[in-house]
Formats: structure tokens, sequence, C-alpha cells
């Protein structure tokens, strides 16, 4: 079943106004009828809706169950992405908003390949938020994650005090079992960091510098990873051991 996001300025009782491309979607692409179903997700919650009336250029969607279908996470993940080359923050913003993650910020790194101009910024970050979005909708996510303005690395460090739990998966940590003492202390309603390091890798001093920060250093295996794989594959595991709290509930 199809998923959109509306204002919840667009709220009027118990029926939403949707306009602007998700009308056209809906109307003329999706081709869908008075008394067709959908979720609509306004405020981080998700509601089914039937299509009540066409308007000329909005739809009236009448709310028949509220609150339904939250595929929200007990906890949020902030993934921290040194800024890989080419498409592939492209990937990681795809696959990440899948699994769950609530933000994803660009980050600046001592070995990042990839330099993106300041006039360019904006216009990446746009196209990156839509990718979020689309995302989103396809896996009907309650909310669209928010894609950050690029950060240094700095930045990053004064963000690790605002999490709960703060993971930079490092080539150099030895065994698995340090992850998984770091997993067992998520809790939920917990904020988790993530960091992952480009395709040159970390700095030596900034491990230093995170580890000084508060930050937890794990492994993630024995195999070198690339960036792409290192970040869905980190996500991958908070998103499982969030999604087992639950069922264990």
């Amino acid at each position: 079943m199809f998923n959109f996001f509306v204002s919840d300025e667009n709220r009027n009782g118990n029926s939403f106004l949707i306009s602007g491309k998700d009308y056209n979607h809906i109307k003329n692409v999706l081709r869908m009828n008075v008394g067709d179903t959908f979720f609509v997700s306004s405020a981080g919650h998700s509601h089914l809706c039937a299509l009540k009336e066409f308007l000329t250029d909005s739809l009236i969607a009448e709310i028949v169950e509220e609150n339904c279908n939250d595929t929200t996470l007990p906890i949020n993940i902030i993934l921290f992405q040194g800024l890989p080359k080419g498409d592939k923050m492209e990937l990681i913003i795809q696959k990440t908003v899948e699994l769950g993650v609530s933000e994803i910020v660009p980050t600046e790194m001592k070995n990042c390949v990839v330099k993106i101009e300041d006039k360019k910024k904006d216009v990446k970050r746009s196209r990156w938020q839509a990718i979020s979005e689309a995302a989103a909708k396809q896996s009907k996510c309650n909310f669209v994650p928010e894609i950050s303005e690029i950060s240094s690395f700095n930045d990053v460090l004064k963000r690790v005090k605002d999490t709960d739990l703060f993971l930079v998966p490092y080539e150099n940590e030895d065994g698995i079992l340090s992850t998984k003492n770091c997993l067992c202390e998520i809790k939920k309603g917990m904020t988790v960091g993530l960091l992952i390091g480009p395709e040159g890798g970390f700095n030596d001093a900034e491990i230093e510098a995170l580890k000084a920060a508060g930050a937890k250093t794990v492994s993630l295996g024995k195999r070198i990873l690339r960036t792409e794989t290192a970040a869905i594959t980190a996500v991958s595991m908070c998103m499982l051991y969030a999604e087992m709290m639950v069922e264990n509930d």
C-alpha cells in the first residue's frame, strides 16, 4: 500500500488535504479512485486513509484508522557518514533510511577522497533529501529522515555528547565482542550515533579525538568493508537489536 507524507497543517479534523506532486501522482500516475486506500504519514504518525474527493488541484483523504502501521524504531539512529566518492552517498541514504535511521549527517573528514564545493552543497543536499523521501515512502516510514548540512569532523565531535551512545566501526579494533557489548547497552528511547569513515579510512588523530570525546570504537568483523557496506552493516545491527527489544516486550 502506498504511503504519502503530509504536513500536519494540512489536516482538518478527520481528513487531510493533499496537493502538489503527491496529488498528481495519486490522480494521474496511480489513477486512484474515490474509496481507494493508502497511508498518510504526518507529524511522526501513520494513518490509514481513503480517497474521499478530488478537487481542482488537490484531494481530500479521510482517515479510516489513526496511528496505525507504526514502523518507527524504539531508538534514534543518527548516521554520520564520511563523504564517499561518486554516487555511493545516494545508495547509503536509500538503504539506511529503509533500515530506520532518523538522521544522516554527511561529514567531511581528513581522508575523504571527494571534496564538495560550497556552491554545490545545497544542490547535493536537496538531491539527497529527495532520495530520503523516496526511500521513506517505499519502506513506509512514519517520517522522512533529515539529511543535515554537510558537517566538518569538528562539528561531529561536538555532537558526540548529544547522543547516549556513539559508535565508530574501526578496522583496527580487534574482536566482534566489543560490538556485542556496546549493542547490549542500547535501551529504548536512546539516541545512537554511528560514524562511518570514508574510502580513505580514519586518520589516527580522528580516532583519538573521538575516543576523547566519549565515542567507542567497535569492530564489524575481520574483513575490510567498503564505506557503503560498513554503513549498511552498522545500521542493520542497531536496527535488528532495536527490533528484538520490541519483540521481547
